[in-house]
């Protein structure tokens, strides 16, 4: 068995000022809500993020960001968070710019202990500026580094007492090769079963990439709520 805690502040009690932090989700689907918001309850400051996006200006990573805890934002995507505009052109945060694919690529491949890979995604702009470059069949890539983090945030859908973990459709995202790439990976489940309860079939990240469990309920917020006319 696991680690399972009962409170999000214990759980999160170990990230210390400037470590880095990997934080799973896509938009406000399938981010670790309450582990979030421990975080955001201690007076750990200067990390350094990655995650998909920034959250929103009230709500996931969008709240670290209104505490001026984050000191360096890694991501594919900033355009939902206003206070997130300001901090950047006031030049109170560093921001790091990546293709999303190869984002997924960085994460995945710092879980999986590949120190760096090549990828045609950025050639020709500002991405590759400084970075080694190859040909391969006649055509130029660039080299990217992985991505590994001291501490993981991720969110499950259903775990189990070992750690085993099964996500629910699109809040799938960016979970589980987060969950292989940090150091020290915190599910926060939904669900906690009993260990054999899992069809391991099922099961999308297996227990050795975890190491600690809490059980949290979601408010599972809507980013941008789109209805049709009737």
């Amino acid at each position: 068995m696991k680690t399972i805690y009962t409170s999000f502040e214990e759980a999160v009690s170990e990230i210390k000022s400037g470590m880095t932090i990997m934080v799973g989700g896509f938009g406000l689907v399938g981010i670790p809500e309450n582990l979030i918001q421990a975080l955001c309850k201690t007076n750990v400051k200067d990390l350094t993020v990655i995650s998909n996006n920034c959250g929103v200006d009230d709500w996931g990573l969008g709240l670290l960001l209104k505490n001026k805890q984050i000191k360096k934002m890694i991501s594919s995507y900033v355009g939902e968070n206003k206070e997130f505009e300001r901090q950047v052109l006031q030049g109170e945060l560093e921001v790091e710019l990546v293709p999303q694919g190869s984002l997924a690529e960085k994460i995945r491949a710092g879980g999986a202990g590949i120190p760096a890979f090549y990828t045609p995604a950025g050639v020709g702009t500002p991405i590759a500026e400084g970075k080694e470059k190859r040909q391969f069949h006649g055509k130029e890539y660039v080299l990217e580094e992985g991505y590994k983090a001291d501490f993981s945030l991720i969110r499950a859908w259903k775990g189990d007492k070992l750690g085993n973990l099964i996500y629910r459709k699109t809040a799938q995202n960016f979970n589980p090769m987060m969950a292989a790439a940090g150091k020290v990976t915190i599910a926060e489940v939904e669900e906690l079963v009993e260990i054999g309860e899992l069809n391991p079939d099922e099961i999308h990240t297996p227990s050795i990439y975890v190491q600690r469990l809490i059980v949290g309920k979601q408010q599972k917020r809507i980013e941008r709520l789109t209805v049709k006319e009737t």
